[in-house]
C-alpha cells in the first residue's frame, strides 16, 4: 500500500475518532445536565455552552468526512445529461473552486480567530478565537479529504453499489 494511501486512511481514521469523541463528551454533558436538573433541582450553565462549542466543532470537522463519503445533497441534473467526459471536466472544475473556497475560507477562519483570541466565551471563559478555530481547520480538513479523493470525485458516483454480502447490485443514478 503506498504512503499517499496509508495517510489517507490515517486522516480517515483519525477525523471520525475525534469526531466520535467530540460526540461522546456531547452525550455525557448533556446527559449529566438533563440528571441534575431533573433530579437534583440544579443545572451545569457550562454544560450547555461547551456542548454548544463541541456541535460547532463536530459540524466542521464532519463537512469534509461527509463530503468524502458522498453524504451531502447534490444536483446531478447537469452532470448526467452531459456526455462522461465533459462531466469529468466540470466535476474537476467543481473540485478546484470547492479547494480555493476552502482554500480562503481557512485563510480568513485564521485571520479572525486570531483576531478573537482576547474576547472569552460568557460561561467557560475560554478565548472566542478557539472556537472559532473549527471554521479553518474544518476548512482544511474538508480540503484534504477532497483532495485525497480527487480520482474518485472526478470520475463521479459509482453506478455499483455492495450488498451485505459483498456481492455487487445494479443501481440507478
Amino acid at each position: 500500500m503506498s504512503t499517499a494511501k496509508r495517510a489517507e486512511q490515517v486522516l480517515v481514521r483519525v477525523n471520525g475518532a475525534v469526531i466520535a469523541g467530540m460526540l461522546f463528551v456531547m452525550f455525557l454533558l448533556v446527559f449529566a445536565n438533563v440528571v441534575t436538573r431533573y433530579a437534583f433541582g440544579f443545572s451545569l450553565n457550562w454544560a450547555e455552552e461547551a456542548s454548544r462549542f463541541l456541535m460547532i466543532w463536530i459540524t466542521y470537522l464532519g463537512a469534509g468526512l461527509a463530503m468524502r463519503e458522498g453524504q451531502h445533497a447534490a444536483i446531478t441534473l447537469l452532470q448526467n445529461l452531459l456526455p462522461d467526459r465533459i462531466a469529468r471536466w466540470l466535476r474537476a472544475l467543481v473540485a478546484f473552486i470547492m479547494i480555493a473556497f476552502m482554500a480562503t475560507l481557512a485563510l480568513l477562519g485564521f485571520q479572525y480567530s486570531k483576531m478573537t483570541m482576547d474576547q472569552t466565551t460568557a460561561g467557560l471563559r475560554l478565548p472566542s478565537g478557539a472556537v472559532y478555530l473549527a471554521v479553518p481547520i474544518g476548512a482544511i480538513g474538508f480540503a484534504l479529504h477532497l483532495i485525497a479523493g480527487l480520482p474518485d470525485y472526478i470520475k463521479g458516483p459509482s453506478t455499483e453499489i455492495s450488498e451485505p454480502t459483498g456481492a455487487p447490485v445494479q443501481r440507478e443514478v
